[in-house]
């Protein structure tokens, strides 16, 4: 994707698998001035309240012979639910009228997945990414890593 500068009124969605940070700029191209929009955040459960999926046996037909299957990983299943729900709140966001200039940053594996479950109105209004996880930085240390990208 093509790597545009960050404008007044441009909104930036800072996510990963748990955390999902909307924000805006208020300020213009020069001296941003980022204001939170909205963050949600996915409450990691425990492994047992996911589920008790046991690893699945499969019989071949001729040998009789029982195979162990891989277990799903329920942590990731939860991870992209979440990302699935982000993905349709920021639809929702576009849609409405209210986004109009949308920077994604995310990590690469989580870039994937927002970018498949965002519609095709979503994507046209996405004016560049950042494949890293800026989701522990304080909004003051996104704003410095963004100054870096505007340059």
């Amino acid at each position: 994707m093509s790597r545009e500068r960050i404008r007044a009124q441009d909104w930036i969605l800072v996510c990963d698998g748990s955390k999902a940070l909307l924000l805006r700029n208020d300020g213009d191209a020069q001296d941003f001035n980022l204001v939170e929009v909205r963050t949600t955040i996915n409450e990691g459960a425990a492994t047992h309240d996911l589920g008790d999926d046991r690893p699945g046996r499969v019989y071949g037909s001729v040998s009789g012979i029982r195979s162990a299957v891989e277990a799903p990983d329920l942590h990731d299943r939860a991870e992209q639910a979440f990302l699935a729900g982000v993905a349709a709140e920021v639809d929702s966001d576009i849609a409405s009228g209210a986004v109009k200039r949308l920077l994604l940053i995310a990590p690469p594996r989580a870039m994937g997945f927002l970018r498949s479950h965002l519609k095709p109105a979503s994507t046209s209004a996405i004016v560049a990414e950042i494949a890293k996880d800026f989701t522990k930085m304080p909004v003051p240390e996104i704003e410095s890593r963004l100054r870096a990208f505007n340059q």
